[in-house]
């Protein structure tokens, strides 16, 4: 029983060091197969990962069935990440690809996003910052109204509160084209705000 035990409080042990460990390391341990390190990786991203990809998709169950599949690629790749980005971002790269890819066998022409706002999150994004519900009805039907590649844009940016340089690898575009939908999609988003009345955001 003894034995059991400390057996127990060992594994619990293994856990609450993996938990403060940094992403970079735990795919280190991951690579060597490490199964306590990706339980850890799972837990801090799954529920932005599936966010991110039921976004794209919009089915739950298949977005379900994409994040898992982008954690099993984590567990057979890791020895592959070469610390060009943050895991986050490496992530979130797997998981566009395969929202896309899954998106193009089911023969959808255009990839029409969710906007930002659909999910709530406790990140710091547009939605947190609106109190009232029909500020943010009138905010998710201007988001509505920009393209998807400029959804996209402030999708990573607000919602994910990832950098240009970060946006550009997960898109596969370069940084100057990056700026550029950002720099239309933000223009458009506080037109339309402001034609909706919500001035305090059209900055």
């Amino acid at each position: 029983m003894q034995n059991v035990i400390a057996i127990n409080a060992a594994a619990r042990q293994g856990i609450v060091a993996a938990q403060t460990t940094s992403d970079e390391m735990l795919l280190d341990s991951i690579a060597n197969g490490g199964r306590t390190a990706m339980h850890v990786l799972y837990s801090r991203h799954n529920v932005r990962v599936y966010r991110f990809v039921l976004r794209i998709v919009r089915d739950t169950t298949l977005a379900e069935d994409l994040t898992s599949q982008v954690f099993l690629d984590v567990w057979r790749t890791a020895k592959k990440f070469e610390r060009r980005s943050q895991v986050s971002t490496w992530l979130l790269s797997i998981a566009r690809f395969k929202a896309l890819t899954a998106l193009r066998q089911r023969r959808h022409e255009d990839v029409d996003q969710d906007d930002v706002l659909e999910i709530p999150d406790q990140a710091d994004t547009p939605e947190t910052s609106l109190a009232r519900s029909r500020t943010r009805t009138i905010l998710r039907a201007c988001v509505a109204k920009l393209s998807p590649a400029h959804r996209e844009i402030i999708n990573l940016v607000y919602y994910h509160e990832k950098s240009v340089e970060e946006v550009g690898a997960i898109i596969g575009i370069p940084q100057s084209t990056v700026k550029t939908r950002m720099f239309y999609a933000r223009k458009q988003l506080a037109d339309l705000l402001k034609g909706a009345g919500i001035d305090s955001l059209a900055a």
